[in-house]
């Protein structure tokens, strides 16, 4: 069984090589960004990186950002979100809240404030639908900062919104004027 900081280390490479970088293994994302369990596991192997079945088990089960999931059969494995090579998750159209939150650093709000929410090296935004996630999102980042997101508006002017397995809240990019920031001593989160 992996420790934490094995299953941490796992956890961090599948998320390049089914987001980002597939060829890293030598393997290939169907359309849905599947791939196969038994082909990643060789291909890691390959590539001296050994992960056992009951280990990638255990790194999907235990994520706390359910990062990957199963196909159904349990015979392939994606990334549930955050892809920046061409995938289409199959995630239907859905109804948001009427509020979102984006974590990010306070370093940026000038650019965003100046040209909104762009995806940058991924195929989407991603908002979060609780305060508390999108301050440890922001963390990662630098000291943290929350925009609150008009997802009602933006809904209403014509933007799509999908929701990942996971959680994650998913649309193109977003216009400053659906934005502002989240004053932590003023407002209670809503989620």
């Amino acid at each position: 069984m992996l420790d934490e900081k094995q299953t941490v280390k796992v956890s961090k490479f599948l998320s390049r090589v089914l987001r980002h970088d597939p060829q890293a293994v030598g393997v290939t994302l169907d359309g849905g960004g599947w791939v196969d369990v038994e082909e990643l596991l060789a291909a890691c192997a390959a590539k001296g990186r050994r992960c056992s079945r009951a280990d990638l088990d255990h790194v999907v089960a235990t994520n706390n950002k359910k990062r990957f999931a199963f196909s159904a059969d349990g015979r392939r494995i994606r990334a549930s979100q955050g892809h920046s090579v061409p995938v289409d998750l199959g995630l239907a159209a859905a109804v948001p809240p009427d509020v979102l939150y984006h974590g990010t650093a306070t370093a940026t709000w000038p650019s965003i404030r100046a040209e909104g929410l762009r995806p940058m090296s991924r195929q989407d935004v991603h908002l979060s639908a609780d305060v508390e996630t999108a301050l440890r999102v922001g963390a990662r980042h630098g000291s943290p900062l929350v925009l609150v997101v008009d997802a009602a508006g933006l809904a209403a002017d014509g933007h799509e919104f999908r929701v990942s397995d996971n959680g994650v809240w998913l649309t193109g990019p977003v216009p400053p004027r659906w934005l502002r920031r989240w004053k932590a001593s003023s407002e209670q989160p809503r989620g």
